[in-house]
């Protein structure tokens, strides 16, 4: 094993993707070869609650390599972009004080930005505004919303597509938590990138969507077959606040609902593959707007091409 082909002693690899995509196995593979540290950049990936639904990699996988930051975080707290940083600086200099190649991995593109452009200083927003602008985005839909966003930050809303509803939904929290646009804060940088571009190889995984969408809907199944019903069962049983983040993965509402005797089985199942087919969506649409300048690859691209030596 040889020198990865790009310089400096604070090297990485980070591989961005859409849900389903191949992500994990291609990490997992580049681990194996270069020595390297797997790194999760999953935002649902990190609740110890969510390992079927969030699609962990499982027992035997993470024999085969060092895996950090899956399932350290309990379901019942709110984790920040911020605080995934901090666990992630600790476990870059962990790997890069080791020697081993840090393979960071993940569909959250906001990880990805808190990593390598670093993150603005942004105040918090309030439990109670966050949960106000997310029933008015289920109610009234998100273009309704970047509406709203326009009459009262006119420059702030042309930046983002009417249909961005984690862009749309984040800039009115900040607006009605302090009154002020999210741009003006996200000017100023509070904490700096922590991996250069020249020292990363960057990655994104781009399936063609037919094949993304038939990946979503086999893994579903498994997921199923592997006992997601029992795993939200169990996050229920824990009483939490619905609004949390883990009580958001895609699979606990809807499952929630079949257990509450509302829905189906069959239909919760369907329920859950088309919020998954259209979070990939999004996510994919993120990645092309600003992942623009990462290398794009398709499933079952080899890394050992890739990463030369």
């Amino acid at each position: 094993m040889g020198d990865l082909n790009f310089t400096g002693e604070r090297r990485a690899v980070l591989i961005a993707g859409p849900t389903a995509s191949g992500k994990s196995a291609l990490a997992l593979q580049m681990a194996e070869r270069h020595g390297g540290v797997i790194i999760n950049a999953d935002s649902m990936q990190v609740y110890a609650e969510l390992r079927i639904l969030s699609a962990r990699p499982d027992a035997a996988e993470e024999t085969r390599a060092p895996h950090r930051l899956y399932g350290h975080v309990p379901a019942s707290r709110r984790y920040s972009v911020a605080a995934w940083r901090r666990d992630a600086e600790a476990a870059l200099k962990a790997a890069w004080g080791a020697g081993q190649l840090p393979i960071i991995v993940g569909g959250t593109g906001l990880y990805f930005k808190a990593l390598t452009e670093g993150i603005a200083d942004v105040p918090s927003v309030p439990q109670e505004i966050r949960a106000r602008v997310e029933l008015w985005a289920e109610r009234e839909g998100v273009p309704t919303l970047h509406a709203a966003l326009a009459e009262r930050d006119a420059e702030g809303a042309a930046l983002l597509k009417p249909s961005d509803r984690t862009r749309v939904v984040r800039a009115l929290e900040v607006l009605e938590a302090t009154g002020s646009p999210l741009r003006h804060f996200q000017a100023r940088l509070t904490e700096p990138p922590l991996i250069e571009p020249d020292q990363a190889h960057r990655l994104v995984l781009d399936p063609e969507r037919a094949l993304l969408y038939a990946r979503i809907g086999e893994r579903f199944d498994r997921m199923v077959e592997a006992g997601a019903l029992d795993e939200v069962r169990a996050l229920s049983a824990l009483g939490l606040d619905p609004a949390l983040p883990a009580m958001k993965a895609i699979g606990v509402r809807e499952f929630s609902a079949f257990l509450a005797g509302e829905i189906t089985l069959p239909e919760a199942i369907e329920r859950a593959k088309m919020e998954t087919r259209r979070y990939a969506k999004r996510q994919v649409t993120w990645f092309r707007h600003q992942m623009a300048d990462w290398t794009r690859i398709v499933p079952g691209d080899d890394p050992g091409l890739l990463l030369p030596g």
